[in-house]
């Protein structure tokens, strides 16, 4: 393997619940790594678009070239240009937007040969050119998830401080250890992430408490973890629609 590949690490952010903070997440991190001075791209895996729009794409489907776009030439044999629709923040990370062509693109997929490599085929391409690049998936164990994990090293889970949460973080783990097993044997877990944390209530140490020790056997649970936060919401969201 190329050495510059192999110093590329890619780290995926899954949970099938929505509104944990997965697209926060996983944009501060790039964000917070580019400021270190590592080479980041963000890959945006959901069709909803969320990290394109915090990212200051206003218009997600107007963008000629999408994650849609770049899946369709690989199903199709096309070659790709270098860098061909990667946008650059100016925070100093490079990301690839999507929009709600994503959502026609995994219905397709499902007669594709080999589908699930189809998202690694195109990691793959842009690892020479980054140290790390993080894909944000959809609040789903569907196939554009599954895709994601056949091409992580690692996989970050955030989670919500709340029982519907934790109840499907079982499922969540069942499924990624079975792509590990199937597809990618090299996938592990970077850690579980506990988000919008209110740790002036009971309930919420409790949760944090039964992940603790129902899972950090398994999996390691960051030490650090984002508190319950108006702030914290507000990094994801486009500086147009804030309040003046």
């Amino acid at each position: 393997m190329d050495k510059s590949k192999k110093n590329c690490k890619v780290i995926v952010t899954a949970n099938q619940k929505g509104s944990v903070g997965k697209t926060t997440v996983c944009v501060n991190l790039g964000i917070g790594l580019a400021r270190t001075g590592k080479k980041v791209c963000l890959i945006d895996a959901d069709a909803q678009g969320s990290m394109s729009a915090s990212l200051g794409v206003q218009e997600p489907d107007s963008l000629d070239v999408t994650l849609a776009e770049i899946m369709e030439r690989i199903v199709n044999g096309e070659e790709l240009e270098p860098g061909l629709g990667i946008l650059h923040h100016e925070e100093g990370v490079d990301f690839m937007p999507a929009n709600i062509g994503l959502a026609g693109v995994e219905t397709a997929l499902v007669n594709v040969m080999s589908r699930e490599t189809v998202l690694r085929q195109y990691i793959d391409s842009l690892k020479e050119e980054y140290e790390y690049i993080l894909v944000d998936t959809m609040p789903s164990l569907g196939m554009l998830t599954i895709h994601a994990l056949a091409a992580a090293d690692t996989v970050l889970v955030p989670l919500q401080t709340q029982f519907l949460s934790l109840k499907g973080l079982e499922q969540l783990i069942v499924t990624i250890l079975k792509v590990k097993k199937q597809i990618n044997p090299r996938l592990d877990f970077e850690g579980i992430l506990m988000t919008m944390v209110d740790t002036r209530t009971n309930y919420s140490k409790e949760i944090m408490g039964m992940v603790a020790s129902n899972f950090g056997r398994r999996i390691s649970v960051l030490r650090n973890y984002i508190p319950m936060s108006v702030r914290a919401a507000e990094t994801s969201a486009w500086e147009k629609y804030l309040p003046a």
